[in-house]
């Protein structure tokens, strides 16, 4: 039994739920018989320990099991009465002055907001393309030059036409020792034996590597080094320090010449340069084409957000906001971080969740009422687009045919294109060019 609704606010609503206890008490014996048939104690057969004994064992736990199984059946047999699409879980708390021989719950809960979407042909949507030119090749080959270069000790005389005896300079690798104090105290972090770094890579911070430049192996140097007010060490951030640093071992940078060894290592199988550039600008299309999409599909969904209106469920923020910091927990511990006893506030993960919350009531409303779905030949499609870069096409199909979550990822993915395809058919949509380098962002600058 239940009574009418209650409105507490623009989403909170209340039922009070009531059914006889002795629904409870007839429930529960049933139970304890049937647990009764396996139930042991020493002294006694299986089957054989007396009712009062397995009460007595089993009897809180059984009708804590009967209430929840009651109270759950009452609620939603009430919110299906009334119509009632509950966001999250219900609050239940025992209500006083129930009536006796009764028992009386009061459920505070939320329930899913209605959707207004304004119109979407007064929607200004600004899109991105980019293209991949003989330019990007270039860059990607002296990308992947880099990645394979390999190193050898600048002799007395030089390497590469420099003369004379060697010193440090940009681009060489170097090994030092080094000690830095404070006040003449050596601080923890600050000194280290045979420490290897690229000049002009940035790992170093400013001061150091310009200390280094100019040296030749054997020589040491002392200078002064400001740490940033914001470096990662708090205990040393916004001070000076005294470095000393003696260079040990000094080595020259060699790159792989661009030729049909360099394709091979690439995996062109004949060594042929036309055919390795042709393979490198496939990549780089895919990469763009994907980093296109994500772009063009936030401005969308940044798009729907702003012209949307609605009342979220906190019940729902608050259980994506567990779910990201779970995410967050299993991430880092995954990356071999102790996480024991880290402390995840929900404050940094709130504003996220309410946005992805935001953005799933939206979508929802729009794929209902648009019959946007996911079709199995649109989700087969995605599958083998993903299925392309890998050696044996096939595996990659089995891989998420065989997993309903793996599919249902994609399927997510694809309902949002169609989501994506709709509003900007019906949006006032433009197109810019985008550069290159800053679509790739930090990939291109590596």
């Amino acid at each position: 039994m239940a009574t009418a609704v209650e409105t507490l606010g623009k989403l909170e609503r209340r039922l009070t739920i009531s059914f006889p206890l002795s629904d409870v008490r007839a429930e529960v014996e049933k139970r304890l018989k049937v647990q009764a048939r396996s139930a042991r104690a020493p002294g006694f057969r299986p089957g054989k320990v007396p009712l009062k004994m397995v009460a007595a064992q089993y009897g809180y736990q059984i009708e804590t099991e009967v209430l929840n199984d009651k109270v759950g059946r009452a609620f939603n047999d009430a919110a299906n009465e009334n119509n009632l699409r509950v966001a999250g879980f219900p609050r239940i708390e025992p209500k006083e002055g129930a009536p006796e021989g009764q028992l009386t719950f009061d459920a505070t809960f939320e329930i899913y907001p209605e959707v207004e979407i304004g119109d979407l042909s007064k929607v200004e949507v600004e899109t991105v393309k980019s293209a991949v030119t003989d330019s990007e090749i270039d860059k990607t080959i002296e990308i992947l030059r880099k990645q394979r270069v390999h190193f050898h000790t600048k002799g007395e005389k030089g390497e590469h036409g420099d003369g004379g005896e060697a010193i440090a300079a940009n681009g060489d690798r170097v090994t030092v020792d080094f000690v830095g104090s404070i006040d003449g105290v050596e601080f923890p972090g600050g000194k280290a034996d045979d420490y290897a770094f690229v000049l002009g890579e940035g790992r170093m911070l400013p001061e150091f590597e310009a200390a280094t430049i100019g040296l030749k192996v054997g020589e040491s140097k002392t200078f002064p080094l400001a740490f940033p007010e914001d470096y990662h060490g708090k205990d040393v951030a916004g001070k000076t320090a005294s470095f000393t640093i003696t260079l040990k071992q000094l080595e020259w940078a060699h790159l792989p010449e661009v030729d049909a060894e360099f394709a091979k290592s690439l995996g062109v199988a004949d060594g042929d340069l036309a055919k390795m550039r042709d393979d490198i600008k496939v990549n780089l299309e895919r990469e763009v084409s994907g980093r296109i999409k994500a772009r063009n599909k936030e401005a969308v969904m940044e798009a729907l957000v702003k012209t949307a209106t609605l009342d979220v469920p906190q019940a729902l923020i608050a259980q994506d906001t567990e779910r990201l910091a779970e995410m967050t927990r299993q991430d880092m511990a995954a990356r071999g971080m102790n996480v024991k006893d880290v402390p995840f506030p929900p404050e940094l993960f709130q504003d996220k969740a309410e946005r992805r919350v935001r953005l799933g009531l939206i979508l929802s409303k729009l794929v209902g009422d648009n019959e946007l779905q996911a079709t199995p030949e649109q989700v087969k499609a995605q599958i083998e687009d993903f299925a392309q870069s890998y050696e044996d096409p096939r595996e990659v199909l089995k891989y998420y045919y065989s997993d309903r979550r793996r599919l249902a990822e994609v399927e997510a993915l694809v309902l949002e294109e169609n989501v994506v395809t709709y509003v900007l058919g019906l949006s006032k949509s433009s197109s810019k060019d985008i550069a290159f380098d800053e679509l790739m962002g930090s990939a291109a600058q590596a």
